[in-house]
């Protein structure tokens, strides 16, 4: 079963919207459609009210994500059990579109979904994939991008769970920005540093002339 395909759903519809940037493009009936990628009989489903349920659904998606992203590992799991309970699926065997050198169809495991509209379809197949992503890899492979303002949701399927980012853009504007707050750090210390010396040299010069006229 292609667990990554499946799993991407959630991922797509999180990533629709970019709440610190105030931006999101789930805002029409084709926006729903493309999200279905390649299964244009499933995409034309949708209508204008999926929109708001597409909507719904990604909320609950994302709150799987925040909840892992914070170490709540049993939040996460309770959260995307109740949408595996509200949008069920089916496992089916499938041989469509596969086959091998002798034209036998090369059998292989299918989700099937029986939706009453779009966003059930999506759904379902949404939550599947993450329940399984989950289970077989963990729950810290779900994950929030660390480049602020993003918070993009990605997959972690690094081999030793160390991606922090949802792209390679995002890495690269995080690596330059600590670079960068790191050059300035060391640019200011010479100058804190002659400072202090400057203080001390003051205030031990000015001991100095107290004593002499001790003295005198």
């Amino acid at each position: 079963m292609e667990l990554a395909y499946y799993s991407d759903y959630a991922v797509r519809l999180v990533n629709t919207e970019e709440p610190a940037r105030g931006k999101d493009t789930l805002t029409s009936v084709e926006a729903v459609r493309d999200l279905f990628g390649g299964n244009q009989s499933a995409a034309r489903r949708a209508t204008e009210a999926d929109v708001t349920r597409f909507r719904s659904v990604r909320a609950r998606l994302r709150s799987v994500f925040e909840a892992a992203d914070c170490g709540d590992e049993t939040l996460a799991v309770d959260l995307l059990n109740s949408l595996l309970l509200e949008f069920p699926v089916s496992p089916q065997i499938s041989g469509h579109d596969f086959r091998d050198d002798d034209g036998r169809p090369l059998w292989h495991m299918h989700l099937a979904d029986h939706p009453s509209n779009a966003t059930a379809g999506y759904a379902a197949i949404a939550a599947m994939g993450l329940a399984f992503h989950l289970t077989e890899y963990g729950v810290d492979r779900l994950g929030l991008c660390q480049a602020a303002p993003c918070r993009n949701a990605y997959l972690d399927t690094s081999t030793n769970r160390s991606r922090r980012y949802c792209s390679d853009r995002c890495a690269t504007r995080a690596n330059v920005a600590a670079y960068r707050a790191r050059k300035r750090l060391e640019a200011d210390r010479p100058e804190s540093t002659g400072r202090a010396d400057d203080n001390t040299q003051a205030t031990t010069a000015s001991g100095e002339r107290r004593s002499e006229l001790r003295g005198r």
